[in-house]
């Protein structure tokens, strides 16, 4: 009988690779919510100066799922270690996007909630949350009214009426 959770376990292991090769010390933690009594996050990661508790989530489409068991057992472990706790979320042909707990949509039940849709427009991506870039949004980038013409110039850009070489070219 095939492993369920194999997708899972690999996405893990693609996490921890990226984090890996972005410069963090990482580990997957074995076994991570099953196979031990005590809940553990999925994968612990630290740069020297940030260390995250990560419970990692990935899906094909649907909306990811957690349960407030893994959010409060991810919260305790990581003020417990002295990590900053973070979901990762992750949706087929999509990068990485990261969310403290805190961050993420409680549903009626007390469960956790990530749409896709979400992630992208919310979350922190890869490249963010490993320091290599820091998202700016259109707010801030164009945030005085005087700045409209230069709004609705990135605006467009970001339906994808414009392409960047032809925003640039007006900014």
């Amino acid at each position: 009988m095939p492993n369920s959770n194999a997708k899972g376990d690999r996405r893990e292991r693609e996490l921890v690779n990226e984090l890996d090769g972005a410069g963090f010390a990482v580990m997957r933690a074995p076994a991570s919510g099953s196979a031990t009594e005590r809940e553990l996050p999925d994968v612990l990661a630290g740069d020297g100066e940030m260390f995250y508790a990560i419970e990692a989530k990935s899906s094909s489409g649907d909306p990811i799922y957690l349960t407030g068991e893994e959010i409060e057992a991810l919260v305790y472990f990581s003020r417990n270690f002295g990590a900053k706790p973070r979901v990762a979320a992750r949706f087929d042909r999509e990068d990485w996007y990261f969310f403290h707990p805190g961050d993420l949509y409680t549903t009626d039940g007390g469960n956790y909630r990530v749409k896709k849709e979400t992630a992208i427009a919310e979350g922190t991506d890869f490249a963010e949350f490993v320091g290599d870039t820091e998202k700016v949004t259109l707010d801030e980038v164009a945030v005085d009214s005087d700045d409209a013409p230069d709004r609705d110039v990135l605006k467009a850009l970001a339906r994808g009426d414009l392409s960047v070489d032809d925003a640039a070219e007006m900014l």
